[in-house]
């Protein structure tokens, strides 16, 4: 059996892997209530996406939240 080409294995490598979180999840990683996950979401602090009704976190969007506000804390 032939393999894939080289160019192609260094693609499909390179490509990010994108997870997306339920607004459950991210109240469980914040730690915070429903309200407050989506005012968050409702202001632009944190990131998100609609896919027909259901929202979802990109796990980056969330990572660049906390990186955020700990940057703000630190200040």
């Amino acid at each position: 059996m032939a393999s894939p080409p080289l160019t192609a294995l260094h693609r499909a490598e390179a490509a990010p892997v994108l997870h997306l979180l339920t607004v459950p999840q991210v109240m469980a990683r914040l730690q915070l209530g429903r309200s407050a996950v989506y005012d968050l979401l409702r202001t632009g602090q944190l990131g998100s996406i609609t896919l027909g009704r259901a929202r979802r976190i990109p796990t980056h969007a969330l990572t660049d939240f906390i990186r955020t506000r700990m940057e703000e804390e630190a200040a």
